[in-house]
């Protein structure tokens, strides 16, 4: 019998993370579910109830340099090691150029991007030991184009598509996959701040399914969804900048 794959979902209280938690219970994972006040989650709370041998809640604050080191162990020994790690954690607001909150970007830069970096660089050491491995980063397709309004999310998203590309080769040497997601609008608590229409918008349910349909086949580097946005954005990255930024120019509101 093939023994059950161990998951850490980073950011696993609400929206895609809390879907992911679900669907990976139903479907025999063994659970660490995270966030800031993961105990104190309700929903959470009920699914520990329901199935108590498949979730252990772990609080952890990803902005926090104070107490990652330990976090990071008590989830890698709540079963004894772990097989995917996923990072699911972000912050999201809508600035224009009159309205830019320092505070806002540097928290944004803080979870989006930095919060990988903390704990990945105090896992890699237990996944090399391991000499296996698979981490997923939920990026965001606006890491493929700076959008108005959105440069505070979309940077470090970029920025952590970047790093991504970058240390993949060193780590398949230690046999460690790594996969980055890239979707675009789901309906969750922190789109509900975007105030003009979101195309091809989806349910947190349905982005899930999808993300897990990658993790389960991880033969691209890429989790890329849905297509016709994520072609529009692509086409953004190609096109010469006097067509591209004309084009995000008529985006403004």
């Amino acid at each position: 019998m093939e023994p059950k794959k161990r998951i850490w979902i980073v950011g696993g209280s609400s929206g895609i993370g809390l879907e992911l938690v679900k669907l990976c219970v139903n479907s025999d994972y063994l659970v660490v579910a995270s966030s800031r006040n993961a105990s104190n989650s309700e929903v959470l709370i009920k699914l520990k109830e329901e199935y108590p041998d498949k979730i252990n809640l772990l609080d952890i604050d990803v902005s926090s340099k104070d107490d990652i080191s330990s976090k990071v162990e008590e989830a890698w020994n709540t079963y004894d090691g772990i097989d995917i790690w996923f990072y699911n954690a972000g912050a999201y607001d809508v600035m224009s150029i009159d309205s830019w909150d320092t505070k806002k970007f540097e928290q944004m830069n803080e979870v989006n991007y930095l919060g990988v970096v903390r704990l990945m660089t105090n896992l890699y050491p237990y996944f090399k030991d391991s000499n296996k491995g698979h981490w997923v980063w939920n990026c965001s397709l606006s890491s493929y184009f700076g959008l108005p309004q959105g440069g505070g999310y979309s940077a470090p998203k970029a920025a952590l598509v970047n790093l991504a590309e970058s240390i993949n080769p060193e780590l398949e040497l230690s046999s460690i996959k790594l996969q980055i997601v890239n979707h675009g609008f789901v309906k969750t608590r922190l789109t509900a701040k975007n105030k003009f229409e979101m195309p091809q918008l989806m349910e947190p349910k349905y982005t899930a399914q999808k993300i897990l349909e990658g993790i389960e086949k991880p033969s691209s580097f890429e989790i890329r969804f849905p297509f016709g946005l994520s072609s529009f954005l692509r086409l953004l990255r190609f096109l010469p900048y006097k067509i591209s930024l004309s084009l995000t120019k008529k985006m403004l509101p």
